[in-house]
């Protein structure tokens, strides 16, 4: 039987390229034990706790996390302290943290340089803040390895996931066949369902994040539990 065409491939960003779910945990782990060393009087899982309280309530994209768990803190915690230099030592470990863990897995970038090769459109569809998943790019030093043309970002576009006008304005913007087209993603309900309603080929990874499990309305096309599964099925039923 002949290989299906593909003339796409498109990836989610955060628990697909890398592991999303584990860094933030290391990164708001090396912004509390900092904030501490500043002279927060506080314990750490106190101050953790407060932390994921602030990410639950307020969502990941608020820009003030550290500001809000000193105020949620007893007066004492931080009594005699600029909490200004608190919440800049957390900024600053945040930050060192991605400078040093942001990295793809080492399969996915082997992979992604491979599909460079392959004449198929190479894109992003990330649900975030424009800049912070354009920074993602940036750090995980895959940018050159997408087309250029082919990167779009909810917050930019101002549809989110899991509508799937989001992915209907990619295919419109690009000129590509749903049918021709494939989305890999490690979350069912926004990247699987809606791209299985426009008849766009879904992958689901299954390798980490805390929606991997998660059912969905639809069948995956194909899962995946690394980029290497991810080329085995493009060479055996995509013909690259």
């Amino acid at each position: 039987m002949a290989a299906l065409r593909l003339d796409a491939i498109f990836f989610d960003i955060d628990d697909t390229l890398f592991s999303t779910t584990v860094f933030a945990d290391k990164a708001r782990r090396a912004a509390v034990d900092a904030m501490i060393k500043a002279g927060l009087r506080v314990d750490r899982e106190t101050c953790m706790r407060e932390l994921e309280e602030v990410l639950a309530e307020f969502s990941s994209n608020y820009p003030q996390h550290f500001d809000k768990v000193i105020s949620r803190l007893p007066r004492e915690a931080s009594e005699g302290r600029n909490p200004a230099i608190l919440v800049a030592a957390g900024v600053c470990a945040y930050h060192e943290t991605k400078w040093s863990e942001l990295k793809v897995y080492d399969d996915v970038y082997e992979v992604l340089r491979w599909l460079a090769t392959k004449p198929v459109v190479r894109g992003i569809i990330s649900a975030g803040l424009t800049i912070k998943q354009a920074e993602k790019v940036i750090r995980l030093r895959i940018n050159e390895f997408l087309t250029p043309n082919a990167i779009f970002f909810t917050d930019q576009i101002g549809i989110n996931k899991p509508n799937p006008k989001l992915y209907r304005r990619v295919l419109d913007t690009l000129g590509l066949e749903p049918g021709r087209t494939m989305y890999v993603g490690d979350n069912t309900t926004h990247d699987v369902d809606p791209c299985k309603e426009l008849g766009i080929i879904a992958v689901h990874n299954r390798r980490s994040g805390r929606h991997a499990a998660e059912p969905g309305r639809f069948q995956p096309d194909h899962v995946v539990a690394n980029f290497y599964e991810l080329r085995q099925v493009l060479v055996e039923h995509y013909g690259f």
